[in-house]
């Protein structure tokens, strides 16, 4: 059986389909993780429902690259340090670069756009600008291949 990725309204008016909401989700479990101090598999253990397929790829692919993650942000990130961005920011970027480097079915400019989406409702007035700017540098190194379009440029 398909999965049903129809958007669907939710509790906060916002719609999104089930790929959206992996990714909200995923945002989710990894900021509590890093609240606690906790791994990335015990977070997604503990959780009393257990989050789908997607989620799950996306926390752990986060968990296993996140030293390169980090360093690409870091990288990219004029001025920046993940230590002085804002919380929020830094785990949506992961969550993107993960997303290039380990799931070339979705094409850059989804990952970007959703991304920004993110940020915007998550962290603060400048970080859907900030997150495309960072993450846009950041793809020839993440998914090096021909020209692609980078997103979003409205911030």
């Amino acid at each position: 059986m398909a999965k049903d990725t129809r958007r669907r309204p939710r509790h906060d008016g916002w719609e999104g389909d089930a790929r959206s909401d992996a990714r909200e989700r995923a945002l989710l479990l990894l900021y509590e993780a890093e609240s606690r101090g906790a791994d990335a598999a015990a977070t997604i253990d503990a959780q009393v429902v257990r989050p789908d397929e997607m989620t799950r790829d996306l926390v752990l692919g986060v968990a296993e690259h996140r030293e390169r993650l980090d360093r690409e942000i870091a990288a990219h990130a004029k001025g920046w340090t993940i230590a002085r961005m804002p919380l929020v920011d830094a785990m949506v970027m992961r969550i993107a670069g993960y997303e290039l480097i380990g799931r070339p079915d979705v094409p850059v400019a989804v990952v970007l756009d959703e991304a920004v989406e993110l940020a915007k409702r998550f962290s603060t007035d400048d970080s859907g600008r900030f997150v495309n700017g960072v993450l846009s540098a950041m793809v020839p190194v993440l998914r090096p291949g021909p020209a692609r379009p980078h997103g979003r440029d409205d911030g």
